[in-house]
């Protein structure tokens, strides 16, 4: 009879130690078990598309670059910053100040959050535009010249 009882015993233990290498692989099994209930069938795919597609995308850089062209029109150049800060009304001041003192160079006013900047000129060298800061140093407290892209000077059409 303790025998049987051993054989029994060592039977649920065997069984019980199955069951807890079971549950060891179970998050596995629940994974990738779906994996291997969809059958894996080759197929073929056909696309139908019409020819004039193809000309588009080999044409496609040269028609970025036409495009693209005007957002970047101007030639590198250089500004004079006479004013950089986040107060708008300031930043006015600037230009009705810079406007009323000097009118032969055109200013700009350009906002980057969280601040305005306030650009004068299209100077093509850097000694252009350091004669401009020599004139404005009585005037406005804080200069510095910027290279950036300027406007593309008019073109005088008489003398064509």
């Amino acid at each position: 009879m303790i025998k049987k009882q051993l054989i029994i015993a060592n039977m649920l233990v065997n069984s019980i130690t199955n069951i807890c290498k079971a549950l060891k692989l179970l998050p596995f099994i629940i994974l990738f078990f779906p994996f291997f209930l969809h059958a894996q069938t080759k197929g073929s795919l056909v696309v139908v598309k019409d020819p004039l597609i193809d000309s588009v995308i080999a044409k496609l850089p040269s028609l970025n670059k036409t495009i693209g062209n005007n957002a970047d029109d101007g030639l590198s150049g250089y500004r004079v910053q006479i004013y950089f800060g986040s107060n708008r009304q300031a930043a006015y001041n600037a230009l009705s100040k810079y406007n009323a003192a000097f009118k032969e160079n055109k200013a700009y006013i350009t906002y980057s959050e969280p601040n305005f900047k306030v650009r004068v000129g299209d100077f093509r060298t850097h000694l252009e535009a350091e004669k401009l800061l020599n004139d404005l140093l009585p005037t406005f407290i804080s200069l510095f010249i910027i290279p950036e892209k300027i406007n593309l000077p008019k073109i005088d059409q008489q003398n064509d």
